[in-house]
């Protein structure tokens, strides 16, 4: 598997580039709140452990991720977003992952972030389709999918777990390279 060359991408008002040593902090008090540590499993509990997290995701050697932080206009870390398990064997495809820390919810830091990845991934990593998969009890991932053209294929029973090992139905959207939705504004540009 070849490595992947970092880049970063402009997704509205915020940008999607490699951590630095400056967002440690800002991702530890991210990972403390009670969503994100129920929707997503983190590994962070300190100041050490959330800079090997940032260190790992801005090591896109292996090929089989993309991450990156999203920062607003201050350069302050607002989320962190990836794309895993690419598929780069085939070009078929990878899923979708991201987080939005509290003090940035409601300002459409992830929506923005998935339209700006999705279609880099398309272009410079030829992915025919992305999946974005989450659990039914979390519809905040239901409306970024939406917002970002990611259309619902099916339910899931069961099929998400959340950190405390718990099973949730989950939704699966997915977006299709040779299918992009006509009707989402960032599409014309």
């Amino acid at each position: 598997m070849n490595g992947i060359e970092p880049v970063e991408l402009h997704a509205g008002p915020y940008r999607l580039r490699l951590a630095t040593e400056a967002d440690i902090d800002a991702a530890l008090e991210m990972s403390y709140d009670p969503a994100i540590r129920q929707w997503y499993p983190t590994r962070i509990t300190d100041r050490k452990s959330a800079e090997r997290w940032l260190r790992r995701g801005s090591d896109w050697s292996g090929g089989h991720h993309a991450t990156w932080v999203v920062a607003d206009a201050a350069d302050r870390l607002v989320g962190s977003f990836s794309l895993v398990h690419i598929d780069q064997d085939d070009q078929f495809g990878a899923q979708v992952s991201y987080r939005t820390a509290p003090w940035a919810r409601d300002r459409g830091v992830a929506s923005y972030a998935l339209v700006a990845a999705t279609r880099w991934a398309f272009a410079t990593l030829n992915l025919e389709r992305l999946e974005l998969p989450h659990a039914v009890a979390n519809p905040a991932s239901c409306r970024v999918a939406q917002k970002a053209g990611y259309r619902q294929e099916g339910l899931l029973r069961l099929g998400f777990r959340d950190a405390l090992g718990r099973r949730w139905d989950s939704h699966l959207h997915a977006r299709l390279l040779t299918a992009p939705d006509s009707d989402h504004p960032d599409n014309d540009r």
